[in-house]
């Protein structure tokens, strides 16, 4: 479609600094009898983000974009959205709000050659127009945001028109088909590095280390990301969904079923999800699977080292922290084991702090988690790019909401890159961690087909 005047905001090489601001205004407006999918599918989407409560925002274009690199990343990104941010007036709901959306890769750099083209180590993006759906009331609204308030005022009206003319109904999407598949991991490749690994905790030098994969998915034709995102909703309504451009081709989208950590002025809430089993085809079968989760010795050593880390993590920025029952996840074809935690933070904090404390939890990283990292660095072929990362969204007021970038992949041409990982602990089997890995990689694949 062509573009909407005003639509780039900013220029793109735009950025704030920590001794420059950029004063940003924005104006929201309701919108009624639209289909929120409709537009989400019409649109070729910066950001999309779906959470499992219902809040749903797609994001165009970008007034502001934020970019780091290196270990001090998380730093630079919170000093350059300050800049931004402290300028900003807003008309309109607090749910309609300007929101930085992006993420993190997994490592503070990355190898330039993959198929992460476009995405910087850490990358967040403020959209010039913003679609909001409410959980609350199911609303939908309309947010434009620039650096001039008549521009904004005139892109507002220009998009509600715009959008009156959008049909009723989404689009379906096809699936692209697959054509072929690589693996980056031959499994006598995977049964070295996972030996590798348990000679590392044998020795004592590791307690656990997340091993990972890369298969490349050659397709029959152009993926449509945002229609894909959709048949994932459909499958898992309990997972987060987001969809992030890196603006060389190439698009990060994901169904993760973990949330690494939100931020509500002092509350926080994050969870420990790790170890697991598939789903049975029976209801017998299925509680099978579940007593098995729930009574393994292995799986709960694995999924306890999280619940430690993340606590040992989080105290220094709380005051009190609560760690609820231990319970099973079920999604579509995986159970995971489950342990919500929440906590109440002690002074002014930024959802950034907390995300940079956390990540990478042991549930995709390790423990210790310097030497898990070096593990990962040493022992898997390929780059992790953003999989496996921080992704997600915070705002003005520092508060924020993001996911574990797992069940993901990168779409490019015709061509899908999917991760999957499983932690690796003392008496780990190669062959059974093979074939839990290649379950993680069936969310995408399966819509892919």
């Amino acid at each position: 479609m062509d573009p909407t005047p005003g639509e780039s905001g900013l220029a793109a090489d735009a950025r704030a600094t920590a001794d420059e601001s950029i004063e940003l205004v924005s104006d929201s407006r309701a919108l009624e009898d639209v289909s929120f999918g409709a537009i989400a599918h019409a649109e070729t989407a910066q950001v999309q983000w779906a959470t499992p409560d219902g809040l749903e925002i797609v994001g165009r274009g970008a007034t502001v974009t934020l970019v780091a690199s290196g270990p001090t990343r998380f730093e630079r990104i919170r000093t350059q959205a300050d800049a931004v941010f402290d300028g900003l007036d807003h008309d309109g709901p607090p749910v309609a709000r300007p929101r930085a959306f992006g993420g993190f890769a997994f490592h503070d750099e990355r190898d330039p050659d993959t198929p992460w083209n476009g995405f910087a180590s850490a990358s967040f993006v403020v959209p010039h127009v913003l679609l909001t759906r409410s959980p609350d009331d199911d609303a939908t609204w309309l947010t434009v945001v620039g650096n001039d308030p008549d521009a904004v005022r005139d892109a507002l009206e220009e998009w509600a028109r715009r959008i009156d003319d959008y049909p009723a109904m989404r689009a379906s999407g096809r699936t692209p088909g697959v054509d072929a598949t690589r693996r980056t991991t031959t499994p006598d490749g995977w049964s070295d590095q996972v030996e590798g690994a348990l000679d590392r905790i044998a020795d004592g030098s590791l307690t656990k280390v997340v091993l990972a994969q890369a298969l490349t998915v050659g397709l029959e034709g152009p993926v449509d990301v945002s229609a894909t995102l959709e048949r994932l909703r459909r499958r898992y309504p309990n997972c987060y969904r987001f969809l992030v451009n890196g603006g060389d081709g190439a698009t990060f989208f994901g169904a993760p079923p973990e949330r690494l950590v939100s931020k509500r002025g002092s509350r926080v809430e994050t969870e420990a999800l790790a170890g697991s089993v598939p789903r049975g085809e029976t209801p017998e079968a299925d509680d099978e699977y579940a007593d098995q989760l729930l009574g393994d010795e292995k799986l709960r050593h694995e999924h306890e080292l999280v619940v430690d880390a993340i606590r040992e993590q989080l105290e220094p920025f709380v005051s009190g922290l609560s760690v609820d029952d231990r319970t099973i996840r079920r999604l579509a074809n995986i159970q995971h084991l489950l342990t919500p935690i929440q906590a109440t933070l002690e002074g002014d904090r930024h959802v950034l702090d907390l995300v940079e404390a956390l990540h990478p939890t042991p549930a995709v990283g390790g423990v210790p988690p310097e030497v898990a990292w070096e593990t990962i660095r040493e022992t898997e072929s390929f780059d992790r790019g953003w999989y496996a990362g921080p992704v997600g969204w915070f705002d003005a007021a520092g508060d924020g909401e993001f996911a574990v970038g797992i069940r993901s992949g990168v779409a490019s041409d015709e061509t899908v890159t999917l991760f999957a990982g499983n932690g690796i602990v003392a008496d780990s089997d190669p062959t059974d961690e093979w074939e839990e890995v290649q379950l993680k990689f069936r969310p995408i694949l399966d819509e892919l087909r």
